[in-house]
């Protein structure tokens, strides 16, 4: 089937052929199967030494997770796609599969507490260390990079901050230097916005969220520009594509024809098979269903965000919103020329005068439940600096943008109506 569809056709239809299966299944079938039968051990040799690809074991290759792989791609505008265990997996396998001791990357100020943590503190212990930039405007970001710097890390729509990367700018800035850049496009989904189609290098999901839709799995999804092939080869800065592969016999990963998708061939080769945070069948399974929706459920959470943001814009106790979709946001502008219809997603924070107000007002809700997921169908609220950015210390927690005020909200499938008096008791 051709990439040239529209996003829902790709989102329903992609990777797979049902007149193609034995027994002609429509929906996708569920490979519960840990292993598979090479048939003869010649076959089993070509397939461990990358001579011919073929399942080999369900940690690296399953018929289940390789449609989800190929439609995450699709929906991305990109040329290949990887799946892991979970959205941390993810991000973890896009930059161990770049940097190692003594490199660096550049990481934004305002992500997720979860990322923070992961990419400022426990990739320290594994001699990769981070610098920071304001991807807001990326006007700091060149005079970062140094002949170390393997990666630059960013999120689309920033949680909980909910600001707006200048994707364009940055991917410019890091093709100058022949750097690859990283985006986490889990909060806007590939739904609103395909980062891949503003330059940069690779996409990253935590499909635990809005892809999955309901709360029900984990998982996580990477997807890449079909230009990225190039930008590796040839690249002093990355040895991990260039120079010999001591787990195949000394393959270079750059030698192989431009088919090959080199950074998730190599995910998939080293890093899935060597530490095995890989995707299981069964969330795989559910997640391409999640995928099949998602353009629907992201118009209609949108569209009740935006409802919700303007309430609370109005609100008298309520000192600050921020949501891209209201016209007095700084960001509304970049969001209407650049995602889908202009709508902004679910996330929305605002700001209340102090911390015992925004627990009071978390715990005042009836129909928003107090976790720490987003993405799900049911309306969530958080209170960040107690929970997701709870590692950060009080001085980074300011500095990533995250008051002791700050409420978090996820709004759901629930009538916007419904949300907005479930708020107003709360704030009352």
């Amino acid at each position: 089937m051709s990439n040239n569809l529209h996003q829902e056709t790709l989102a329903t239809h992609y990777g797979y052929d049902s007149s193609k299966e034995t027994y002609g299944s429509v929906n996708v079938p569920l490979y519960l199967t840990n292993a598979y039968d090479f048939g003869t051990s010649e076959r089993g040799a070509r397939l461990f030494a990358l001579q011919e690809l073929g399942a080999i074991y369900s940690r690296i290759t399953n018929p289940t997770v390789d449609v989800l792989e190929a439609r995450i791609a699709a929906v991305e505008g990109g040329k290949g796609g990887i799946s892991a265990a979970s959205g941390s997996a993810a991000i973890f396998n896009a930059i161990a599969n770049l940097a190692g001791a003594g490199d660096n990357i550049i990481v934004a100020k305002k992500i997720y507490g979860g990322s923070a943590a992961l990419l400022h503190n426990t990739l320290k212990n594994f001699g990769i260390s981070t610098k920071t930039f304001d991807s807001d405007n990326a006007d700091d970001l060149e005079g970062l990079i140094d002949d170390k710097t393997k990666a630059i890390f960013f999120e689309s729509l920033s949680n909980p901050q909910i600001a707006v990367a200048d994707t364009d700018k940055i991917a410019k800035i890091a093709d100058k230097h022949g750097v690859v850049s990283i985006v986490d496009n889990t909060v806007a989904s590939p739904a609103l916005y395909q980062p891949l189609k503003h330059g940069a290098d690779v996409s990253v999901h935590s499909a635990t969220k809005y892809i999955s839709g309901n709360g029900s799995v984990l998982g996580g999804l990477i997807a890449t520009n079909a230009k990225l092939n190039a930008k590796l080869r040839g690249n002093s800065r990355y040895a991990y594509f260039n120079e010999p592969e001591a787990n195949y016999h000394g393959l270079v990963y750059a030698s192989l024809p431009d088919d090959f998708d080199l950074f998730t061939l190599r995910i998939k080769t080293i890093l899935l098979r060597d530490i095995g945070a890989a995707l299981s069948a069964f969330n795989a399974w559910q997640l391409i269903a999640g995928l099949e929706t998602l353009n629907v459920r992201m118009r209609a959470i949108s569209a009740s965000a935006l409802k919700v943001a303007q309430f609370l814009e109005s609100h008298p106790k309520v000192k600050s919103v921020n949501y891209p979709g209201l016209k007095s946001s700084p960001n509304y502008e970049r969001v209407k020329a650049n995602f889908t219809e202009g709508l902004a997603s679910g996330l929305l924070a605002f700001e209340v005068a102090d911390e015992q107000t925004a627990l009071k007002v978390a715990n005042g809700t009836e129909i928003f439940r107090v976790m720490v997921n987003i993405g799900d169908s049911k309306s969530i609220i958080t209170h960040p600096a107690s929970t997701t950015h709870a590692q950060l210390s009080k001085d980074e927690q300011l500095k990533a943008g995250i008051s002791a005020g700050l409420i978090r909200l996820s709004v759901g499938l629930e009538n916007a109506d419904d949300l907005i008096e479930d708020l107003k008791k709360a704030l009352a």
